[in-house]
């Protein structure tokens, strides 16, 4: 049987995907399922560079405006939208193109990677948010660093959902989570993909980042989080765990000034930006399409990646 086709294009944030991916889509006749974390909530447009309706052009677009801020959106649910949309893609003659920065989402979605999880020891998640409460994110991140070097280097320490799920994992089957997701995902692709990354200059990148951020704010993140806050959106919430928004809610709550909130919210972008370029270059099969090396013209880009899906077969 052939391999059906998935075309990615993925790369750090603010580097100029939206604008590529609808190009792309317009040449290839492709719909795109975003892999963002952020921009599949409703009400959250300006903290999460939503593109606007005006942007699509006409491409259609799924997983943007999907859910609720309260709901709560992780690898196994992405997995399990991105997979339907792919049948609806394919039924249209489409081709379908996985736009967005989460490379865990995107790796999930190649590899077929299976969460079919244990049942947890609920005990023992419960002692570990306590110790989390009790002691600061950090000290969790670091008892992970303990068992599982691999895993506490690419986990964030704030991200305690994915740092507890790690221990568990340890704790339930005595095995590393970084050892069974790099055995995951040495499984054989089921996609025929093209995986491009886009890439800049960090100098460049990290100017597009400061930018950017200066015009969400110019745009009325403040505006935007202090209806979230009206709606009951907490700083507990998945949702609200976003750059931009937690810090947005500290200072609405007064735990820093304006200015202290932007300058944190620019670091955190790129301290993110660099976590991400480290996640794709340890991926395989990742095609780098560093904008330098085709002065910043997208056409370039473009023809490039046409011949490249021509070479795969992705396109005729």
């Amino acid at each position: 049987m052939m391999k059906k086709p998935i075309v990615v294009l993925t790369g750090p944030t603010a580097v100029g995907k939206t604008e590529l991916s609808i190009q792309l889509a317009k040449v290839i006749g492709g719909e795109i399922i975003s892999a963002d974390s952020m921009q599949v909530y409703k009400h959250m447009d300006v903290g999460s560079a939503k593109i606007t309706p005006e942007e699509m052009d006409g491409v259609r677009h799924y997983l943007v405006d999907e859910l609720e801020p309260f709901d709560e959106f992780h690898v196994v649910k992405f997995q399990e939208y991105a997979k339907k949309y792919l049948n609806e893609i394919y039924a249209h003659g489409k081709i379908p193109i996985i736009a967005g920065g989460t490379g865990f989402y995107i790796q999930a979605l190649l590899n077929d990677i299976d969460f079919t999880e244990q049942e947890s020891d609920s005990a023992y998640r419960k002692e570990l948010e306590a110790l989390a409460e009790e002691h600061g994110n950090q000290y969790l991140h670091d008892r992970l660093k303990e068992v599982d070097p691999e895993s506490a280097e690419a986990i964030h320490p704030n991200n305690r959902k994915r740092v507890i799920r790690a221990l568990e994992f340890y704790q339930e089957t005595g095995r590393k989570i970084s050892e069974h997701n790099a055995k995951e995902q040495m499984r054989t692709s089921p996609y025929n993909f093209a995986y491009f990354v886009l890439n800049d200059e960090r100098s460049h990148l990290y100017k597009r980042i400061d930018a950017r951020v200066d015009k969400m704010i110019e745009d009325g993140l403040e505006a935007e989080v202090c209806r979230l806050k009206e709606m009951g959106c907490t700083k507990d919430m998945v949702a609200m765990q976003g750059i931009g928004y937690k810090e947005m809610l500290s200072y609405l709550d007064g735990g820093y000034s304006l200015e202290e909130a932007v300058y944190i919210i620019k670091r955190e972008t790129r301290h993110f930006a660099k976590r991400q370029i480290t996640w794709f270059k340890r991926e395989r099969d990742v095609i780098w399409l560093n904008k330098n090396e085709f002065d910043y013209k997208n056409e370039a880009i473009l023809a490039y990646m046409i011949k490249i899906l021509k070479e795969k077969a992705i396109i005729s």
